[in-house]
């Protein structure tokens, strides 16, 4: 059986699915062990009908959030700004396309989506360059001043890694997919359903153990009595706090991948993305120990853990992988078209 997002729903996860803090800018590129499922192979079009040409050669409209003008940016400058933004430079080639594609992707349903439904604060444009919102974008000149004196190298690396791949976007039932990526997961991916509260036939669960051997996988956030009642006060206005510390923040229910469903704030049943919100974590996969008047907690992987794994992807492109290879096990189900 199909299973379909509702269309207000799909809008906000289209938007939202994107790291908040891409990688290249933090430096750190935004579960229980059990029998994987194996990925379904993507159906590769090489020639594909004309139905399925879903993508644009027209310059993509930016809103720039400075000036409030909007820019006209060619597709490939586009691509190959977000791949800065998005992808550490030293990941593996394939890792490089993979994320190519992906962007690519994105700008397209974006595109999509701003003109069969448009938005007063976009202006016209097809999406902005705020990165709260939409995907990471430098321009040249950005770029040339986040990578410095390597930015002949970096810059010229990715646009070839761009320029191999830059005809294709993935696909499902036709359409540019919701190409959700993040940084790396707890070790599986999470499902779209989990996450957002909708399934999605391609943003399921995969193996992505890969990521147990990423830089910082593990972290930890430590609070004080008062940083945590404040944080969570300020989360959840309503929320009741008694004298007890233990009892202000437990995990109630995991997912398979093990993300934290919901917790237990107070008096309050909340989600593990709420909380991941309310004090700032890394994930929503995490584990509260309570120590007297402080509170530890863990956190593995870093973003969402829908979609993509970067860490997960350049991992497989050091074992050899292609970056169809890559797409294909972390979007199962969906379809390499070419324009």
């Amino acid at each position: 059986m199909k299973k379909y997002v509702p269309a207000a729903l799909l809008l906000v996860i289209s938007v939202m699915v994107i790291p908040a803090v891409p990688a290249f800018i933090s430096g750190k590129s935004d579960k229980a062990v059990h029998e994987v499922p194996q990925p379904t192979e993507f159906i590769f079009d090489e020639e594909p009908s004309a139905e399925k040409q879903v993508f644009s050669a027209e310059p993509y409209k930016v809103l720039d959030t400075v000036s409030g003008k909007v820019l006209e940016v060619p597709v490939r400058d586009y691509v190959i700004g977000a791949v800065c933004a998005e992808m550490p430079a030293n990941f593996g080639t394939e890792a490089l396309k993979a994320q190519a594609v992906a962007a690519h992707t994105y700008a397209e349903r974006r595109r999509l989506s701003a003109r069969s439904s448009p938005s007063e604060e976009l202006k016209g444009a097809d999406f902005s360059n705020d990165t709260s919102k939409y995907q990471g974008y430098f321009t040249k000149e950005r770029a040339k001043e986040c990578f410095g004196e390597r930015f002949e190298e970096n810059y010229s690396r990715i646009s070839a890694a761009v320029d191999d791949v830059l005809p294709y976007i993935i696909t499902y039932e036709n359409a540019p997919i919701i190409a959700a990526f993040h940084s790396m997961s707890g070790g599986f991916t999470e499902s779209a359903e989990n996450v957002w509260g909708a399934p999605v036939d391609y943003l399921v669960e995969v193996d992505s153990r890969s990521d147990l051997t990423a830089p910082h996988f593990r972290e930890k956030a430590v609070f004080t009595r008062e940083e945590l009642r404040t944080a969570l006060e300020t989360a959840f206005p309503d929320i009741k706090l008694g004298e007890d510390m233990k009892e202000w923040l437990k995990v109630l229910t995991i997912s398979d991948s093990g993300t934290v469903l919901t917790a237990a704030a107070g008096d309050m049943t909340v989600s593990g993305g709420d909380i991941r919100e309310a004090l700032g974590l890394r994930s929503a996969s995490f584990e509260v120990s309570i120590f007297g008047d402080e509170a530890d907690i863990i956190t593995r992987g870093f973003g969402h853990g829908v979609g993509m794994s970067q860490y997960g992807a350049n991992a497989m492109a050091a074992e050899g992988k292609s970056w169809r290879d890559i797409l294909s096990h972390y979007y199962p189900n969906c379809v390499i078209c070419e324009g």
